[in-house]
């Protein structure tokens, strides 16, 4: 049987009350270990976590299980690739050293079972959002980012969840407008030259044709789990029912 490209995004462990929370991550930890046999590839589309601040010797507890899983994927052959997204921006070299994950802080141009891919989180790439790609250079600023380190875990990462709401709230209330929406921006890169467009963060999943492509959104994990599969020359996105 060949197997297939999965795609996932916006999933934001640590966001929800803990009854969810458990829930949400009992079902990513089922479907990874539902893939494993069925996929040659996993691809996180930004914002695994709600957020995520990376010490360099001290890693957030609550996630041991998806660590695992995740690794396990890895151990079995599975390529995982991971996009990180305007929560989860945080990284240093955890998952590439530790699980063996390739993490990417821009959008990546890949070749995808014959069909060439453009995949992105999707924040800072609509046209009328100048303040937030403003934000988002400074967040990812070194300098900065190194200086926020010496904080004490405690503090530094409660400061980022506080953050990780407002950056959430900003984007729910932002209006892009019919012209200036993700689609528009998919439609743009479809006319470049690229077959599929993969984007997460705005949490509205959609897999609309366009022209020779087709612009994908993933939607998000917080009220029904989902997944893209690419397989056989078709994409398809899919409930992800663990219990069934």
């Amino acid at each position: 049987m060949d197997k297939g490209v999965y795609f996932i995004s916006d999933i934001h462990l640590g966001l929800q009350d803990e009854t969810k929370e458990r829930l949400k991550e009992a079902a990513l930890v089922s479907f990874l270990h539902f893939i494993e046999d069925k996929a040659e590839a996993l691809y996180i589309v930004g914002d695994m976590f709600d957020y995520w601040f990376e010490y360099r010797r001290v890693i957030q507890k609550g996630y041991f299980k998806v660590f695992t899983a995740l690794a396990n994927l890895v151990e079995k052959g599975v390529e995982v690739h991971y996009i990180i997204g305007n929560h989860d921006f945080m990284h240093r070299d955890f998952f590439t050293k530790q699980i063996g994950v390739h993490v990417y802080e821009e959008p990546i141009d890949v070749i995808v079972q014959g069909k060439r891919f453009f995949i992105a989180h999707g924040d800072g790439l609509v046209a009328n959002d100048l303040g937030y790609k403003i934000l988002k250079k400074i967040l990812r600023n070194k300098k900065i980012q190194w200086i926020y380190s010496l904080f004490h875990p405690d503090l530094g990462i409660a400061i980022a969840s506080h953050s990780s709401k407002t950056s959430r709230q900003y984007t729910a209330q932002k209006d892009y407008g019919e012209q200036d929406s993700m689609f528009a921006t998919a439609s743009g890169i479809i006319d470049n030259g690229f077959d599929y467009v993969v984007f997460g963060h705005s949490h509205a999943m959609a897999l609309k044709p366009y022209g020779k492509g087709v612009y994908v959104n993933l939607g998000s994990w917080l009220f029904q789990p989902v997944y893209g599969v690419y397989s056989g020359g078709m994409f398809h996105i899919e409930k992800w029912n663990y219990n069934d």
